[in-house]
């Protein structure tokens, strides 16, 4: 398998930061709704406060596509994962639906 393109890396890159961004503003505003300090948060998401502070301020680096899900589901949201062609003249992309 060959290495990605560097432009195709980079609009990886950012594709990958942009649906991170969605799903910590996913969280944020669960943690907001249910009146969640970050360190009771952190409890609940077996991390550190200092890990939620990070997060919300939009350190990016340290948090996974897989590990923000998985605190979605720590939260108690049902995460669904859906592959299919795209519609229409859609390109094919990552896309978040009803956050």
């Amino acid at each position: 398998m060959n290495a990605p393109e560097p432009d195709e890396a980079a609009a990886g890159a950012r594709e990958d930061n942009a649906l991170k961004a969605q799903l910590i503003g996913k969280i944020g505003r669960l943690m907001k709704e249910r009146g969640l300090k970050q360190v009771e948060a952190a409890g609940l998401l077996g991390v550190k406060q200092p890990d939620v502070s990070k997060m919300l301020r939009g350190d990016l680096r340290q948090f996974s596509v897989e590990r923000l899900l998985r605190f979605l589901v720590a939260l108690g949201q049902d995460v669904e994962i859906v592959v299919k062609p795209p519609s229409g003249a859609e390109a094919p992309a990552l896309r978040v639906a009803r956050l």
